[in-house]
């Protein structure tokens, strides 16, 4: 096979190890334990992960705690299985507020050069004095204030002395500078809240900025790879590290990969759980890793839509038939094949006389491994009811008056009638079958050009399927006028009855399945042997594109 080419960020790599600025690799994935992670995570993860494998090197994971009020041990536990689900391993677990003593001295340190000083401003009236592109900010009055009144009040604030909000610790940098986040950023805020892992011991806390970029360089991270819109932030992350004296670590940046008919903002992910849009974050609606696993996708199959997408310069809008397609090419070579009926109607077999037999079926024609599995046949079935019409146009090559039909795994039949209830609905089908035509050892001389799907009624189990489609109607949401509520799919989501083999009712949680002719189905968590419950992952084409061109 030939070997891709190098994305930037490899180039950078191997020019850093071939001239000696680097001995090794060292990369981490650094989240925020303040919601669920979603398919923009995704990519980072294997990113970041993906170059410490490709260059034998080493990536941490590490929590960005330093916000207390938003943080939960649910988010954290929920991240480190994401992360394990994908198929990577962290060669160090860290959070950055086990660094919280080496930040507070860290700012002392630079409170002491003269660096960095107290004051007394709200974020409001700093935000007010800020200045504009071309326009200096104005200097606070604390500004000047002396190192030994800086030291003071900020023992005080660590000390609790202060409300939130009263006072913060600046940078003391320039007021006038071209970037705006060099005039005199925050650097720790007052917070009375209790955090996940400190408790109350702290009652200040590092804002990111001042916190990410020491924290790369306490663990010796050697690529700090960002998204694009932390190129600004970029000259502070190198000037504490410089002003610090502490380990060079460099931070690289990449364009997210936003994917249409999808939302990667926590602020509306939440909007959708807090007002029950969805069922929770990890609805299979959702693009969280935890809502699509639960959908049914598979970890291969969102490592090979994050190499596939790769990495780039420029931000673009992925099309997400390209995560379906990923989906769909690894479920071909996974997912046990089994059949099931949706929208039933009942075919008689008149000339089937036998009490009923077990037919062999493949599990899966893609895996020879996977064995055979033994189908129960009779001589009542159910069948899919848009497998018969009334009336069949030409080259309709499915179920209709005088028309042949294979069964699969099974016989070819051949329809002599119908009944219809009171409103006009075809209620039976009624054929006749070919012995001489069973699968595997057909000598009728019969041809067809159908196939259709079938369940034994005598055996089959009901099961709750669920029928999830895109959960928003416009290609970019987030661009969108307006609330997100006003392009919610009304058929995202339909829950039907089915009829399914009975093999499928000793199913495990996030099994998966193509359903003959229907699509891709997981076993969902809420299934029982007694309820079975599958969600669709996946149609077997896409139809999507098909249904938009016809409106």
């Amino acid at each position: 096979m030939e070997e891709r080419s190098l994305n930037f960020i490899e180039e950078i790599i191997e020019n850093d190890l071939k001239t000696g600025k680097v001995s090794g690799v060292h990369t981490r994935f650094p989240p925020e334990p303040n919601g669920y992670l979603h398919i923009g995570h995704a990519a980072s993860i294997c990113l970041n992960f993906g170059l410490a494998q490709r260059y034998n090197g080493k990536c941490n994971l590490r929590f960005d705690d330093t916000n207390p009020s938003t943080e939960e041990t649910e988010y954290v536990e929920s991240i480190m299985n994401d992360v394990r689900w994908l198929g990577f391993e962290w060669d160090n677990l860290f959070y950055a507020s086990d660094y919280f003593d080496t930040l507070y001295g860290y700012a002392l340190k630079l409170i002491r050069k003269g660096l960095a000083y107290v004051d007394d401003m709200t974020a409001e009236e700093i935000a007010a004095t800020k200045g504009d592109i071309g326009i200096p900010g104005k200097e606070s009055p604390a500004r000047n204030r002396s190192i030994q009144e800086n030291l003071h009040l900020f023992e005080e604030m660590k000390a609790g002395k202060y409300k939130d909000g009263e006072k913060v610790l600046r940078a003391r940098i320039d007021m006038a500078h071209p970037n705006l986040l060099m005039r005199d950023p925050i650097l720790y805020r007052i917070k009375h809240a209790h955090h996940h892992r400190t408790g109350d011991k702290w009652c200040i806390y590092p804002m990111y900025d001042f916190a990410h970029g020491q924290s790369d360089s306490i663990e010796h991270i050697t690529h700090s790879i960002c998204t694009l819109e932390f190129i600004h932030h970029r000259p502070l992350y190198d000037w504490f590290i410089e002003q610090l004296e502490i380990f060079p670590s460099k931070q690289y940046e990449f364009a997210r990969r936003s994917v249409s008919y999808m939302i990667t903002s926590k602020r509306k992910l939440l909007q959708l759980v807090n007002e029950k849009v969805v069922s929770g974050w990890d609805d299979p609606r959702m693009p969280t890793i935890s809502g699509m696993r639960r959908r049914g996708y598979t970890a291969a199959s969102l490592r090979n839509f994050a190499d596939t997408i790769g990495i780039a310069k420029r931000e673009n809008l992925t099309d997400i038939a390209l995560l379906e397609h990923c989906v769909r090419e690894d479920l071909n070579k996974v997912a046990a094949r089994a059949m099931a009926v949706i929208d039933p109607v009942k075919l008689v077999i008149t000339n089937y006389e036998s009490d009923g037999e077990l037919l062999k079926a493949e599990n899966n024609p893609e895996d020879d491994k996977a064995g055979y599995r033994d189908i129960p046949f009779g001589r009542e079935l159910w069948i899919e009811r848009d497998d018969f019409m009334e009336d069949p146009p030409k080259k309709y090559f499915r179920l209709g008056p005088g028309l042949k039909v294979r069964l699969k795994h099974a016989y070819i039949v051949e329809c002599t009638g119908f009944d219809k209830d009171a409103d006009g609905r075809v209620t039976t089908v009624y054929c006749q079958y070919f012995p001489d035509s069973k699968s595997g050892s057909d000598t009728s001389g019969i041809k067809v050009k159908g196939t259709i799907h079938w369940v034994n009624a005598a055996t089959a189990l009901t099961a709750e399927v669920r029928l999830y489609d895109r959960l928003f109607t416009v290609e970019n949401p987030a661009a969108a006028e307006g609330s997100i509520l006003d392009y919610i799919n009304p058929e995202s989501l339909t829950v039907q009855t089915a009829y399914i083999e009975p093999s499928l009712a000793s199913s495990g949680d996030l099994d998966h399945f193509q359903f003959l002719r229907l699509g891709y189905f997981c076993t969902d968590r809420d299934s029982t042997p007694e309820k079975p419950v599958f969600n669709k992952t996946i149609g077997l084409k896409d139809s999507w594109a098909k249904e938009q061109k016809k409106a």
